[in-house]
């Protein structure tokens, strides 16, 4: 009986082991990118900016095109593993001056869709 218990103590102990390694998930960082857009920036647009004074105030544009040098894009994104938390895009559209005219924010949350 002493032999019994000590292998169904090993067992019960050995299963506990697997379970609790098993129920255990690696860290997962936050993945941050492109540009940080925050509300009191888009607050702060106005017609009338110049490039400069729009680059000054969101940082330089993710993609700034040759084909379209009157429209910049500006894309921000959350994601920790394979969940995507939110995502952000704005785009300015300049006159051939160079003057601000118009700016389209889209706020893509996945938990909304």
């Amino acid at each position: 009986m002493n032999q019994l218990t000590k292998a169904l103590f090993v067992i019960t102990l050995s299963l506990s082991g697997l379970y609790s390694c098993s129920a255990l998930k690696p860290y997962q960082v936050p993945v941050l990118q492109g540009n940080i857009i925050e509300d009191k920036d888009i607050e702060q647009l106005v017609k009338g900016l110049t490039k400069d004074q729009a680059m000054y105030l969101l940082g330089t544009p993710l993609l700034n095109s040759p084909l379209h040098p009157q429209r910049w894009d500006y894309f921000y994104s959350v994601t920790i593993g394979d969940t995507i938390f939110g995502e952000r895009k704005l785009t300015l559209f300049f006159s051939p001056e160079g003057i601000l005219e118009s700016w389209i924010l889209e706020d893509l949350n996945p938990a909304e869709t």
